[in-house]
């Protein structure tokens, strides 16, 4: 693992942009940027994600090429890239427990989307930026019907369905509810890449 910044990053997926695509296309699809926890403490970082946020904000790559197939993503590692909060250890539906996502760590994260979004000609949107627990529930449509697993099919998987802070503070199953996780990193990465343009 090393320490990187958003240029570093930027300069990883532009490099990687290419190979990206072209795995992507062969599987019918466009590049995809999934979000996750670790499930984690603060400070354990992880080789299956591209990229580990930490407590603090700080960013750590496992990899140079975010192209590279990852254990990020059940049925969705090639062709796309895998960002990680380092938290959560313990937490359940009702509690994130003693590590909850962080406000540097969420706002990081959303950097981080931004600056892939922009680096890899995406839009940042629910069908190319998802949370694992939308993925689980396959939100997008690219998992075979009956291979669901996120929270409205079992709750195997539910990585940032809500965020534990006051845009979005407690569980929902209602993925067009704009306090869900994912419905808010998006909005706040695509505040961010709007705010870059100016």
């Amino acid at each position: 693992m090393k320490k990187v910044t958003l240029d570093d990053i930027r300069m990883m997926a532009e490099a990687s942009r290419a190979q990206l695509w072209e795995d992507a296309r062969q599987m019918g699809r466009d590049v995809k940027i999934y979000l996750h926890w670790t499930a984690g403490r603060y400070g354990q970082l992880f080789d299956d994600y591209h990229l580990n946020i930490d407590q603090d904000g700080s960013i750590y790559a496992s990899t140079d090429d975010l192209s590279e197939p990852l254990a990020h993503t059940w049925h969705r590692n090639t062709g796309s890239v895998g960002v990680t909060l380092c938290c959560c250890y313990g937490a359940d539906t009702a509690d994130l427990g003693d590590y909850p996502p962080t406000a540097a760590q969420i706002e990081a994260m959303a950097q981080v989307v931004a600056v892939l979004a922009k680096a890899l000609w995406l839009t940042i949107d629910r069908d190319r930026v998802l949370t694992h627990a939308e993925a689980a529930d396959n939100i997008d449509g690219l998992l075979p019907e009956g291979d669901e697993y996120g929270p409205l099919n079992g709750c195997e998987r539910w990585d940032l369905q809500y965020l534990g802070t006051a845009e979005s503070p407690s569980w929902t199953t209602d993925y067009d509810d704009p306090h869900n996780g994912g419905n808010v990193l998006r909005g706040k990465a695509n505040w961010y890449r709007n705010e870059w343009r100016k």
